[in-house]
C-alpha cells in the first residue's frame, strides 16, 4: 500500500519550534521576516508589529556598541556565506506597557546562520538567540561573592602576620600547618622548618616532654590548650613563652582546625624570680605575685596590642551577674550608642535575654565547661529603636578565674552574617533560563 502523505505547514512548524528564532533578509536594512512563538515571547513584542520592518526599527537599540556588533555579525554572513557568533551583549527591550513600560535590561547570547538557495545565493539569515540575563547576574553576583571572601580571607592573612602575638593553627589532628610571621622572626627559621612537629625542635629540652603531653591531652579531648615553656630564639637565648590554643568544630562538633597564639612573658618571669632571690617573704607569696603581676601585664598588653585591634568581638563579663567589665571597639560596635561597661547583661542587652544566652553564661559560670558556638541566631536591635535584626556569630564563652576562684567569662566572637547569607545565596539553584 501506498505511503499515505499529510501536507506539510512549514510556517506554523517554524513557528513552534521550541528556541528563538529570527527570520531576516539579507538586505542591509537587515528587514524581518517571520519569528518563532518562542521569540515572540522573549522579544516582548507581537509578530505582527515586527515583521516588514527594519532589525532596529522593530528592535530600536539603546547601546551603541551592541547595535555595532549585530550589524557586523550580519555584514559578516552576508560577506562570506558562514555562520557567525557573536559576543555577549547587552540589548534592552521595551516592555508592553501592560507590563508597566520602559525598558527591561537584558543580556543576549546570538549566532546568525546563512540560508542559501539552490544555486549557493544567500536568501535568508536565520538568527538564534538565547536570553542569558538570570545567567549573568548570577555569574556578576558569584564573582562579587568570590571577590569578598578573597577580600576578607587577605584581611584575615594581614591581621594574623600583624598581630604583636605568635600565631599558629593545626589540622585536626593537631598538626601544625601555619605560623605567622611573628613566630618565625622569633625563631629565626623558614616556615617548612616548623610544619609537623618540628616547631617542637625549639623548645628547651627539659620542657618538652610537659609540653607533648598537655597538648596532646588538648587533642584527645578536644579542650582548650595552655602551657607556659621556654623557646629559643633566633639568637639562640631560650624565652619563657604563654601559650594558648582552642579547637575550632563544626555544626556536629567534630574538631576543624586548631588555632593558637603565644606571648613572649620572660621578662615577668625575671621579675618574678628577682624578687624571690632579694625578699624571703616576696619568696612566700611568689605565686600570688606572679599571678597578679602576670594578669595585670596580659590586660595592659593583650588589651590594648590584641583585643583593641583585631577584627574579633572581644568583651570581659565580670561575676555571676555578668557585668561588662571590658568590651573591644568591634563589639562594641555591634551595639552602638549603648552603655555597656559597668551594666549586667540583662540590663545592658534585654534583647538577648529571652534567646537563651543568658542561660548559656550562667551554664558557663557554673559548670567551667568552655561553650563554642557557631553560626548561631542572634537578633539584635543595633540602632535601640526596637526592631530587632538578624546576625550570625562564631563565638566561645570561656570561664577564667583569679587566685584559683571564679572570676567572670571572656567572650570572643565573629560576626559571620554576611559569610552566611553569601553562602546561603551561591547554594539556592539558579532559575531556569527563559
Amino acid at each position: 500500500m501506498p505511503t499515505p502523505s499529510f501536507p506539510v505547514d512549514y510556517q506554523q512548524l517554524f513557528h513552534a519550534l521550541p528556541d528563538n528564532f529570527l527570520l531576516i533578509a539579507p538586505d542591509t536594512d537587515a528587514t524581518i521576516l517571520d519569528n518563532t512563538d518562542r521569540h515572540v515571547s522573549v522579544s516582548m513584542k507581537s509578530r505582527e508589529e515586527v515583521v516588514g520592518k527594519p532589525f532596529f526599527e522593530a528592535y530600536p537599540s539603546t547601546d551603541e556598541e551592541s547595535a555595532r556588533l549585530i550589524e557586523e555579525s550580519h555584514e559578516h554572513v552576508r560577506r562570506h556565506l558562514e555562520q557567525h557568533t557573536m559576543p555577549l551583549i547587552r540589548y534592552d527591550l521595551e516592555r508592553p506597557q501592560e507590563q508597566g513600560g520602559g525598558l527591561e535590561e537584558l543580556y543576549w547570547e546570538a549566532t546568525h546562520y546563512p540560508v542559501l538557495d539552490e544555486q549557493g545565493q544567500l536568501r535568508y539569515i536565520l538568527q538564534r538567540t538565547q536570553d542569558v540575563t538570570e545567567q549573568y547576574r548570577a555569574r556578576l553576583a558569584a564573582e562579587r561573592v568570590q571577590r569578598e571572601l578573597a577580600e576578607q580571607q587577605e584581611r584575615t592573612r594581614f591581621i594574623l602576620e600583624s598581630v604583636p602575638i605568635l600565631v599558629w593553627t593545626a589540622r585536626p589532628d593537631g598538626t601544625r600547618d601555619y605560623f605567622n610571621s611573628r613566630w618565625l622572626q622569633f625563631t629565626g627559621r623558614e616556615h617548612a622548618q616548623e610544619l609537623d612537629n618540628h616547631w617542637m625542635d625549639n623548645i628547651h629540652p627539659d620542657d618538652r616532654a610537659q609540653v607533648e603531653k598537655h597538648w596532646y591531652a588538648s587533642i584527645r579531648g578536644g579542650l582548650p590548650y595552655q602551657a607556659e615553656y621556654r623557646l629559643r630564639r633566633h639568637d639562640g637565648q631560650y624565652r619563657w613563652v604563654l601559650m594558648r590554643g582552642l579547637p575550632r568544630t563544626d555544626a556536629d562538633g567534630r574538631i576543624t582546625m586548631w588555632v593558637g597564639g603565644g606571648t613572649d612573658i620572660q621578662d615577668q618571669k625575671q621579675m618574678v624570680q628577682e624578687l624571690l632571690d632579694t625578699n624571703e617573704e616576696q619568696a612566700r607569696l611568689s605565686d600570688q605575685a606572679y599571678q597578679a603581676y602576670q594578669l595585670a601585664e596580659q590586660q595592659r598588653k593583650t588589651f590594648y596590642s590584641l583585643f583593641m585591634q583585631t577584627p574579633a568581638l572581644i568583651c570581659i563579663l565580670r561575676g555571676p551577674e555578668h557585668r561588662f567589665e571590658f568590651v573591644n571597639p568591634p563589639y562594641q560596635a555591634l551595639f552602638p550608642g549603648r552603655q555597656l561597661v559597668g551594666k549586667p547583661v540583662e540590663e545592658a542587652l534585654p534583647e538577648v535575654i529571652e534567646q537563651g544566652f543568658v542561660e548559656l553564661l550562667n551554664g558557663v559560670y557554673n559548670t567551667g565547661e568552655t561553650f563554642i558556638g557557631n553560626e548561631v541566631e542572634i537578633m539584635i536591635d543595633r540602632d535601640n529603636d526596637g526592631q530587632l535584626r538578624l546576625h550570625y556569630l562564631n563565638f566561645t564563652y570561656q570561664l577564667f578565674e583569679e587566685n584559683g576562684q571564679k572570676a567572670g567569662i571572656m567572650v570572643f566572637a565573629f560576626d559571620v552574617t554576611d559569610l552566611v547569607q553569601a553562602r546561603r545565596a551561591l547554594e539556592r539553584p539558579a532559575p531556569d533560563a527563559q
